[in-house]
């Protein structure tokens, strides 16, 4: 008996190394290598050679920032996915965070696929932050489900008070919530919202999810919102036909509203197949009756599509002076293509794209420019998906060589 115990434990350590080996192998297969990790003062300089961007590390030991808000008075904010709202300031990452949102519902353990896509998202400060504090969170909750909210809190005493529900009950799911959300040149609140696994919702006005929601402030509907009035669509919806839109921004000049959305990328649909879109009131952008370049009427195809995929997030218009060659470019962070994508447009056209820092630093979830015209970056490798560095996640910091 005992020769045979010793038998059936070598078979058991055996196959369990098999299962580790094979389960490394996955990993890096799905996620790519543990990026470089590399200190301040690299530069980087474009295909072409028209920009040279030196990089620093404002902060590290973060754990899946999200997006990041420069505050007028200088400091900046930077949602966490577990719940925490952290603050940077004079350059300095402060231990204590502003807040915690008790109600944030965070992924579990494992990988990407299984930990999911939920907790503390979108952020957005009130265009009137310096008078009025405001400040509004989108995250995934659980209440008999799993939902996604949109609520407005008021700083005060170095905290969030006063928490009010903007809007509620989007159905969530371990993936595709979305969240990305912004105050407009209109003054309004745009929603971007993920279908929740359930591609029909998309098409459906009915649902709040696959869309852009546009709403007041304090959470009331416009009066001039598309579907108003017709029958049995939500109020709040300005676009539909979404898979999960994780990035909004609005170009100078034009004002038009362009969104980075996510393809199927092999899940629900052919691999590949991420977007950007221009978005305006009313429109129909097709998932899941579309998607990659296919086209149909009444339903919008995008002005650039990506296969492989990308997995672009958030992303910003460059209007800033330190970085004269970018102006007017759209700048994409991406996760699973690891790059900082530079989109060139004239008008509603795309000119070409070349993507930026591609594997340098792993995953890039958010882009944001600062008021110095410098941009930052955060870096999502603590995100169950990526393999972090010592110092990840991070905020990096571009500016001119």
């Amino acid at each position: 008996m005992t020769g045979t115990s010793a038998t059936r434990r070598g078979r058991h350590a055996r196959r369990a190394a098999a299962f580790a080996a094979t389960l490394a192998a996955c990993i890096l297969l799905s996620c790519g290598s543990q990026p470089a990790g590399k200190a301040s003062g690299e530069v980087v300089t474009t295909g072409n050679g028209d920009v040279q961007f030196r990089v620093e590390t404002v902060a590290t030991g973060l754990e899946v920032p999200w997006d990041i808000e420069f505050v007028p008075d200088g400091r900046i904010f930077i949602t966490e996915r577990p719940g925490r709202v952290r603050v940077i300031s004079n350059g300095v990452l402060q231990p204590q965070p502003l807040a915690v949102i008790p109600e944030v519902a965070t992924p579990g353990p494992g990988l990407g696929i299984v930990s999911g896509e939920s907790g503390l998202l979108g952020m957005a400060l009130h265009p009137q932050f310096a008078r009025n504090g405001y400040i509004y969170l989108a995250y995934v909750y659980n209440d008999g489900g799993t939902f996604v909210r949109v609520a407005r809190y008021r700083e005060s005493g170095g905290t969030l008070v006063e928490p009010r529900t903007i809007v509620e009950k989007i159905a969530g799911a371990p993936l595709h919530d979305g969240c990305r959300i912004a105050f407009g040149p209109d003054g309004k609140l745009y929603i971007t919202t993920g279908d929740g696994r359930e591609g029909a919702r998309a098409q459906s006005l009915a649902s709040l999810n696959g869309k852009t929601l546009r709403l007041n402030d304090d959470g009331s509907i416009p009066p001039d919102n598309p579907f108003i009035g017709t029958p049995g669509a939500r109020p709040e919806v300005w676009t539909f036909g979404h898979r999960n839109s994780q990035g909004l921004d609005w170009q100078p000049g034009t004002g038009l509203l362009f969104q980075s959305e996510h393809g199927p990328s092999g899940n629900d649909g052919p691999g590949g197949g991420d977007e950007i879109n221009i978005v305006e009131r009313g429109h129909n952008y097709g998932w899941p009756t579309i998607h990659h370049t296919m086209t149909h009427p009444g339903m919008e195809s995008p002005i650039a599509e990506f296969t492989p995929a990308l997995a672009p997030s958030g992303c910003t218009f460059y209007n800033g002076d330190a970085f004269p060659a970018l102006k007017g470019n759209l700048l994409v962070a991406c996760l699973k293509g690891e790059c900082l994508l530079r989109v060139v447009l004239d008008g509603r056209r795309v000119v070409r794209t070349e993507q930026l820092f591609k594997g340098e630093y792993g995953r890039l979830r958010d882009v944001a420019v600062a008021p110095d015209g410098s941009l930052y970056i955060a870096v999502s490798n603590r995100d169950g998906r990526g393999h972090p560095a010592s110092s990840d996640d991070r905020i990096l910091r571009l500016v001119p060589r």
